[in-house]
């Protein structure tokens, strides 16, 4: 069993930086991988990248590449998101998922724990 919580979210201006944690718990935490999401109303979630094994390099999407930068510290039980750059388009809530015992996936069906998510807001 895996509980996340992510945090770090709020509203800045364009060009501005956020950092996002996701804070694990559970037996599992520390064999999964972990991906972040963001979804905004009316569309589908979208992946922006996942980290797994510790070590590996993580892997961004796209939209976010060169932007954000996902890492992990193991000993704190915690995945960070970091964010410059910012853009209005960038707004959206973002999540953490995880999957234990597994490589990682692009897929929102493929993890099976997820936390709450936190609004990030990015103003012109």
């Amino acid at each position: 069993q895996v509980q996340l919580a992510e945090s770090g979210g709020g509203s800045v201006q364009a060009g501005g930086s956020l950092r996002l944690s996701c804070l694990g718990s559970g037996d599992g935490f520390l064999k999964s991988c972990i991906a972040w999401f963001r979804q905004t109303p009316g569309n589908e979630r979208e992946g922006i990248g996942y980290i797994y094994p510790k070590g590996m390099n993580p892997r961004t999407a796209d939209s976010v590449r060169g932007r954000f930068t996902i890492s992990q510290d193991n000993a704190k039980n915690t995945a960070y998101l970091e964010m410059t750059s910012l853009r209005p388009e960038d707004t959206a809530v973002y999540y953490c998922a995880a999957r234990p015992g597994y490589g990682c996936s692009w897929s929102v069906e493929f993890y099976h724990y997820w936390g709450q998510g936190t609004q990030v807001t990015v103003s012109s």
